[in-house]
């Protein structure tokens, strides 16, 4: 065997189908389209979601409620985490949570009252709830709520 008598495996080549060019080639008449319709006409375009005539899925399935495009949402930091990562006396900025991996996204901040604390920090985030700003000010730091970017 070598380069010059190499060909492709038995039936893997196959020749086009040439449609529309005659009875003989058993592609003749309606060329595969069936008979009459849209779909046998020239310059038919199935429309996005058309499923030949059935009520289309996004018709089918029911529609519920409202959705607020303008929406905050927010990254959200809970009290235990912050009292377990950072060190009496720290100035907790939306950039030192991201630098520790603490938030990952680009979000405004929200700060949670989930667990304890009893350090004095200075957190500084675009939210906080009720029950975290009354926590973090018992401890004996302060809550700074910022413009979120």
């Amino acid at each position: 065997m070598d380069l010059s008598n190499l060909k492709p495996a038995r039936g893997s080549k196959h020749s086009k189908k040439r449609i529309g060019r005659g009875h003989g080639t058993g592609q003749g008449t309606q060329a595969g389209r069936g008979h009459k319709g849209a779909q046998s006409r020239s310059g038919f375009a199935k429309k996005r979601g058309f499923e030949g005539g059935q009520m289309p899925l996004h018709r089918r399935i029911p529609k519920r409620g409202f959705t607020n495009i303008f929406r905050t949402e927010y990254a959200v930091v809970n009290l235990d985490l912050l009292a377990e990562r950072f060190e009496d006396g720290t100035v907790v900025t939306p950039e030192l949570l991201r630098e520790n991996g603490i938030v990952r996204s680009k979000q405004p901040i929200k700060v949670l009252a989930r667990g304890d604390i009893s350090k004095k920090l200075t957190v500084r985030a675009a939210k906080f709830s009720g029950k975290a700003a009354e926590k973090i000010v018992a401890a004996g730091g302060t809550a700074e709520v910022i413009a979120s970017a």
